[in-house]
């Protein structure tokens, strides 16, 4: 490798850093009197065109909400509104900006939508929602009152930070039913402060389920029997109150199968007891995951009378049973209740087996199957598997997608930072729903929360790319009220990090997503120009990204918004500083040895050499990772570069 870096002569190595790391179609921050681009809306909609100008927001709005409209909708309408520069929201006549939300069946709604530049869909799918912006007046109606916040969770996309609002008409409705989050990973569970600052993202990005399924929650595995004490009651019921409150539907999971007896009717009403607990805080949905578990024993004696010696079919023969009768007997007796949810012990594959087949037969069909793709973490998931997959099943599957989760060996030392992607268009099809299993780090998780949000709400649109950058401006808060400029060095910054972490491992060898793509093209590019003898000029054009990772810890500090994104992230910050270091440091001993100061070149690599040992010795957080172990840098990157820099000298 040292011939990388010993010929001599110039050439311009061509790059643009803006242009690679700022996304496109960003708000437009033109004068109100000027149709911009289109704005970055994350879920993509369906549809939005260009209405006209963008709407001044005067300092006194109308506010007219029609029947049906809940307080979540309103309150998040009427923030909305005063973070654009509204001093003064009234219900009464006057003001140049009025804006009406409500039902599309409503006929003053539809009216005020034509008004408003949009058009009234003649059909419009559960969930779904028209808006429009036109004509010093705004328009959000939706099919049910899921659709009206969702219509309200794109007006905040609307909002710019010059007051205006984007003049556009928008129709959308999510493609899959279910999309979401479950928390089923091992480790530390999310603290409650998490869990509440989650529901609250999952209502920003239209994710409308969240599975509560920590499998170190002792209550929900090793103690299932046993009720929650009063205190761990009563906040899940302040976990439901939030769900509800950002259109969320909280679904409680148990997991009981590795110690319940199947045939015994005190199992049945202990669980039934635990699951009646949480239907009294308003829970309608319930989870009952059989994963990881063994079927080549049983729990109690009684199983082997009545199901006959322990085996895959035997196994599943016991579960349908199970389940089927707190279908029948648990929830179809409380009104309001949703299809019970289920985990396979065979979860990761689409071989057809006896275990699949007798669920295949026996399971009541309501009962929604989870699958987590073809494996426990899948490179990709095709139209094809979810197609296999529902034969074996004998209906649609609900994918449980083991990513960002790091809870596993080849994830050691690692935050998950890729964007959501290997997931083929035209899913929605197949699936009934779609939940991400995310990261011991609750706030870290959701830069891959983001592409699964959008990507579940509309596959056909998706674009991972656009939705990763996206996520970069979520967490800098470039909201409403935000200035742009303040906020595109944050981005540029949180780009820059994402891609010192954006390995996804699997259960093998070999990655999923490649390490630091960004950084190796670049190095790549570094390589090109200095064995074809451009030395200095790859020096230059590569110092300015180099200069980007040694400050984006403090930028990312100072600009995002999030501060458990902050916390969660610290001890990978704090070694990207010294990383970033370690590089600069490299290109400046690396341009001292062209001007023949080779001591000096020999005390910057011996610095950078330091930088880099002491941040291989930054560990992850005690007690909130699983597995331990030292935090890594775009590894297999930055480090064999610097290796081999100093290897030349």
């Amino acid at each position: 490798m040292r011939s990388r870096f010993r010929t001599l002569a110039p050439v311009t190595v061509l790059f643009t850093l803006l242009a690679l790391l700022l996304p496109t179609g960003a708000v437009a921050t033109a004068a109100a009197t000027t149709p911009g681009p289109l704005p970055v809306v994350t879920p993509r909609p369906q549809e939005m065109s260009r209405v006209g100008a963008d709407i001044q927001v005067p300092s006194r709005v109308r506010l007219v909400i029609s029947d049906g409209v809940d307080r979540p909708t309103r309150d998040l309408v009427t923030s909305v509104l005063r973070r654009a520069g509204a001093a003064r929201i009234q219900d009464g006549p006057g003001p140049k900006l009025t804006v009406t939300v409500g039902r599309i069946a409503d006929p003053r709604v539809a009216r005020a939508l034509r008004a408003a530049g949009g058009r009234v869909p003649a059909q419009l799918p559960a969930e779904g929602y028209a808006l429009a912006a036109g004509r010093a007046s705004v328009a959000l109606a939706g099919a049910d009152s899921d659709g009206t916040y969702y219509a309200a969770q794109t007006l905040r996309q609307l909002v710019s930070g010059h007051r205006t609002i984007a003049s556009v008409s928008v129709t959308d409705h999510p493609l899959m039913p279910l999309r979401g989050v479950i928390e089923g990973f091992y480790g530390s569970p999310w603290t409650h402060a998490e869990r509440m600052d989650q529901l609250a993202f999952y209502g920003d990005v239209k994710m409308n389920t969240y599975i509560y399924a920590p499998k170190d929650d002792p209550y929900h595995r090793e103690k299932w029997r046993e009720p929650y004490p009063a205190a761990k009651l009563a906040e899940l019921g302040r976990l439901v109150r939030q769900a509800a409150d950002h259109h969320v539907r909280f679904t409680f999971a148990v997991s009981p199968g590795n110690s319940i007896c199947y045939s015994d009717p005190a199992d049945l009403a202990a669980l039934e007891a635990k699951l009646d607990a949480v239907h009294g805080l308003g829970v309608r949905s319930f989870s009952m995951p059989l994963d990881d578990i063994s079927y080549t024993r049983w729990n109690c004696e009684s199983d082997r009378a009545v199901y006959g010696n322990p085996s895959s079919e035997a196994a599943a023969k016991a579960q349908s049973d199970l389940l089927n009768t707190v279908q029948k007997t648990f929830l179809d007796e409380r009104a309001d209740t949703n299809p019970l949810q289920m985990v396979p012990t065979e979860y990761g594959d689409v071989t057809d087996t006896p275990y699949k087949r007798v669920l295949r037969e026996r399971l009541d069909s309501r009962v929604e199957v989870m699958w987590t793709g073809t494996d426990v973490v899948p490179p990709r998931i095709t139209v094809a598997d979810a197609e296999r997959a529902a034969t074996v099943w004998g209906r649609k599957v609900f994918v449980w997608d083991n990513y960002p989760v790091n809870d596993y060996g080849q994830a050691e030392g690692r935050l998950l930072l890729a964007p959501y992607d290997a997931r083929e268009s035209g899913l929605h099809r197949q699936l009934s729903g779609l939940v991400l299993n995310p990261m011991n780090q609750a706030a870290a998780s959701k830069v891959a929360l983001f592409g699964g949000a959008d990507f579940a709400w509309n596959d056909t649109g998706y674009d991972a790319t656009r939705t990763w950058e996206a996520a970069a401006r979520y967490l800098a808060g470039d909201g409403p009220g935000a200035h742009p400029g303040r906020t595109d060095g944050t981005v540029r910054s949180l780009l820059a990090f994402f891609d010192t972490q954006h390995l996804a491992p699997t259960f093998g060898a070999e990655p999923w997503q490649p390490q630091a793509p960004e950084l190796a093209a670049r190095l790549d590019r570094f390589h090109t120009a200095w064995e074809a003898g451009h030395e200095r000029a790859a020096l230059r054009e590569l110092r300015p990204y180099a200069r980007l990772l040694a400050a984006a810890p403090e930028r990312i500090r100072a600009g995002v918004a999030d501060p458990g994104f902050v916390a969660d992230c610290a001890p990978w910050l704090d070694a990207l500083s010294l990383w970033g270091r370690a590089f600069e440091r490299t290109l400046d001993a690396l341009g001292a040895r062209l001007d023949g100061h080779d001591a000096q070149a020999a005390q910057w690599f011996a610095e950078a050499a330091a930088d880099a040992r002491r941040a291989g010795e930054i560990r992850t957080i005690p007690g909130e990772t699983r597995p331990e172990g030292p935090v890594r840098i775009a590894d297999g990157v930055l480090d064999t570069f610097l290796t081999e820099a100093a290897g030349g000298a």
